[in-house]
């Protein structure tokens, strides 16, 4: 597969026969069931798209029942950026319900299959971007990251995957499920690829009152020569899988052997970001998915009355995941417990913004692990707890708001990909890409 930077010299003549090729080898894999369509639209590099990102004219459905039907009336705001910079989207990827799920197997149009092994899952809720990248059968891609949805995928499909500090990207266009967490981000099968797309994508957008309003850009800045100073957290590491440990002494190896100086500092607990992130996360998405009532949006079933046709509509669009966390977000927002959970959230998740602060304060980077293990199987994370579990390393950057890139290191004793993140300081992408350049260019990796 060529890269993003290699097929932005393309001609049109050169890049409409690469399209025809692509489709071609998407047809003939379906099976990974990466892609929900293929839209071959405009004449632009092809990226592949996530379902929660409004492409005008395309059904989008975030992987949801409750959406079928549902036509785009405009395009996101990062489509726009990408056409004026020669890409286009290529097809819709498969993903979670709604962006809930950490395998891609709630989605309404069945599981995607991990590249690497079709008995593991691919990650989520951007598995569909990050199989097809994994597979060769994309460019590139866009995902959404909420508590590690580019990230989680990207090391479990041997891809890189970024998420960028929250308000770089505009989220105009996003489907939303918890909006003070999500950000639109990069998956692409190299760190220079990714710093490309994120320039591309990223920038001031008066339609989003969450944006950053900043237009520097990264690439054409890119110095894999600098030396800075990282921190390794050995104790925080310690619930990991051996193949994560292993991963993690390779990195700092890597690290060292170009120079960059390595400290060890402490985090706080992982399990405090756990229950602030998803008590946070789902507030947020109970709010969110309120509109999906079969009247203002949603694939409607009609009842007896009004109120029949709301919660018809409801129970039979949504899936057993979502209305799990529309459940829980309730809860936490009713009278009787809002100060007991959703106000605690709230400070403990100032308190992990601080630590993080406290350690930015010494250091340039944090590296650090993604997942507690390598991709499971499908159906070993029956219970929604291991799979809640499951976001233990990667949760806490988005409540922070943090910009963070994950990268693979190795693989594991049956051939499965394991990716580590590196994590900056807000809004500095710069530094973020240089050291992932970095230890990319000393790894190695061979896909």
């Amino acid at each position: 597969m060529i890269t993003l930077k290699e097929a932005l010299k393309l001609n049109k003549e050169e890049l409409n026969k690469f399209k025809k090729e692509l489709k071609t080898k998407i047809e003939a894999n379906p099976m990974l069931n990466a892609y929900i369509d293929v839209n071959n639209v405009g004449d632009g590099v092809p990226i592949a798209i996530k379902d929660n990102i409004q492409v005008k004219d395309w059904s989008v459905t975030s992987g949801s029942n409750i959406l079928q039907g549902y036509i785009a009336p405009y395009n996101a705001t990062v489509i726009e950026k990408m056409a004026k910079a020669g890409l286009s989207p290529f097809g819709r990827t498969n993903m979670d319900e709604f962006a809930m799920g950490s395998t891609t197997e709630s989605s309404f149009y069945g599981k995607t299959q991990n590249p690497h092994n079709s008995d593991y899952v691919p990650g989520g809720s951007s598995g569909g971007s990050a199989a097809a990248v994994g597979a060769g059968l994309a460019i590139a891609a866009l995902g959404s990251d909420t508590g590690g949805s580019i990230r989680q995928p990207a090391s479990f499909c041997g891809i890189v995957g970024m998420k960028p500090t929250y308000g770089r990207v505009s989220r105009y266009g996003l489907g939303a499920y918890a909006s003070s967490l999500d950000q639109i981000g990069p998956m692409t099968q190299n760190v220079e690829d990714a710093a490309i797309l994120y320039d591309i994508i990223s920038g001031t957008d008066d339609k989003d009152s969450t944006n950053a309003r900043m237009d520097d850009k990264v690439t054409p800045k890119l110095n894999i020569d600098r030396k800075l100073t990282i921190a390794v957290l050995p104790k925080y590491i310690e619930d990991a899988s051996d193949d994560v440990k292993d991963a993690y002494a390779k990195a700092i190896e890597a690290l060292k052997a170009q120079g960059h100086t390595i400290v060890e500092k402490e985090m706080t607990d992982a399990k405090f970001d756990i229950s602030a992130y998803y008590i946070t996360a789902t507030a947020e998405a109970t709010t969110n998915l309120a509109r999906y009532d079969g009247i203002r949006y949603g694939n409607r079933v009609d009842g007896k009355n009004l109120e029949d046709t709301f919660t018809q509509t409801r129970s039979n669009g949504f899936g057993d995941e979502v209305k799990r966390r529309i459940m829980l977000g309730n809860f936490v927002l009713s009278s009787g417990y809002y100060e007991a959970y959703y106000v605690k959230a709230q400070k403990t998740r100032h308190i992990i913004k601080d630590n993080y602060n406290k350690i930015f304060e010494e250091v340039d980077l944090i590296l650090s692990p993604i997942a507690p293990g390598t991709a499971p199987k499908f159906g070993e994370l029956d219970n929604p707890m291991d799979m809640y579990l499951s976001d233990i390393y990667s949760i806490s950057v988005n409540l922070a708001g943090l910009p963070a890139l994950s990268l693979p290191i190795s693989k594991s004793a049956n051939g499965m990909p394991i990716g580590l993140q590196l994590i900056a300081k807000a809004y500095d992408e710069q530094t973020l890409f240089d050291g992932s350049l970095s230890l990319e260019k000393e790894i190695a990796y061979i896909k």
